[in-house]
């Protein structure tokens, strides 16, 4: 028994059988050399224009944690990819907004508005002025601001209600005490 010919015209010592010649190709004109067909790939030749399969990649990574589980291609978590920039995260977090000084005041005259009610209006007053500043500024402290606005009007109108007590009750001490020294003579 005979094996079949071997694909692509080579021959093959561990078969029996060759045949002496391969079978001529319809396609070819008579006259014309025929074309170099391509020869077997070997497999385990290695391709002299390659990298070298084991040499490391001087642009990799390093890899801070030996025997870590990812391909070496493939950046840490945390790590920036190679090319970039080295990125620092964790010193410190980002500063806030430098607080605006007129807001701080602001509140401060309007909690003073507790125990004297004079600076209560003021802080008001200080409060609207920050918030304007504090909008066109980008600064920070629109929260200080709004309370020295809520609690400086608020006591601003236990003033005036307070205000307007005193002045009802002296209005009418006086039109009692007028009454009461007239019926009496």
């Amino acid at each position: 028994m005979t094996n079949p010919p071997p694909p692509g015209n080579w021959s093959d010592p561990t078969w029996s059988a060759q045949p002496s010649s391969p079978a001529p190709d319809p396609t070819v004109v008579a006259g014309q050399p025929v074309p170099a067909q391509p020869g077997p790939v070997d497999p385990y030749t290695p391709d002299p224009y390659a990298a070298a399969p084991y040499a490391p990649d001087p642009y990799a990574p390093v890899d801070p944690y030996a025997g870590a589980k990812q391909p070496a291609t493939q950046p840490m978590p945390g790590y920036a990819p190679a090319g970039y920039p080295p990125q620092y995260p964790g010193y410190g977090y980002p500063q806030p907004p430098k607080t605006n000084g007129l807001a701080i005041a602001a509140f401060v005259l309007a909690l003073i508005g507790f125990t004297s009610c004079i600076t209560a209006p003021i802080g008001a007053i200080l409060g609207h002025v920050a918030q304007k500043q504090i909008r066109l500024s980008g600064e920070g402290g629109a929260g200080m601001a709004k309370a020295a606005i809520i609690v400086g009007w608020i006591l601003t109108g236990f003033l005036v209600l307070v205000i307007a007590i005193y002045a009802a009750a002296i209005i009418y001490a006086i039109v009692t005490s007028d009454n009461s020294s007239s019926s009496s003579y």
